[in-house]
């Protein structure tokens, strides 16, 4: 039921999961995380402003009405969590040059766009609040397979990607 090699996590077998895929964690370490969260800041603002502009052109076009949805760019980073992680690639353009993915840890497989959005509304919640934030942190620093708060919560692990 456990795999007992160093550096790998746990992996526990779910009914109704491929088993003869093996699911390996190699720790993705809280700096390739933190580098790839500084990256993916950059693609949020070109991310917000390609959206600004759309919504720009959008309103011009429609007299107006089309500026209301103005209020979805405080949702942007969800939005683009949502997009990347719940894509085929699994992982945000910062976690792709990290060489980072989020996985299922039971079957290794894709996680869907709700999740990867609710993934990403609680990671922002938690790096919003001192407390929350340290409590985050401190889970990763105490895990071998550094899985932080929020990825338990959901059920989500961050991994090297193949």
């Amino acid at each position: 039921m456990q795999n007992t090699q160093p550096g790998y996590a746990a992996r526990f077998v779910a009914p109704g999961y491929a088993t003869s895929l093996p699911v390996p964690f190699v720790r993705a370490s809280l700096g390739a995380r933190a580098v790839a969260y500084l990256l993916d800041i950059l693609f949020i603002f070109g991310f917000t402003v390609l959206l600004t502009l759309l919504i720009t052109v959008v309103g011009v076009v429609t007299f107006g009405l089309g500026w209301t949805l103005f209020a979805i760019l405080p949702a942007s980073g969800i939005i683009y969590s949502a997009i990347t992680v719940g894509g085929p690639r699994q992982s945000t353009i910062g976690q792709r040059l990290m060489g980072l993915r989020v996985v299922a840890p039971e079957s290794g497989g894709r996680v869907d766009i709700i999740t990867a959005a609710v993934h990403a509304l609680l990671f922002y919640v938690a790096i919003s609040t001192f407390l929350l934030w340290c409590v985050d942190i401190a889970f990763g620093l105490v895990r071998s397979d550094r899985r932080l708060a929020h990825d338990l919560l959901l059920g989500v692990a961050v991994v090297h990607a193949p």
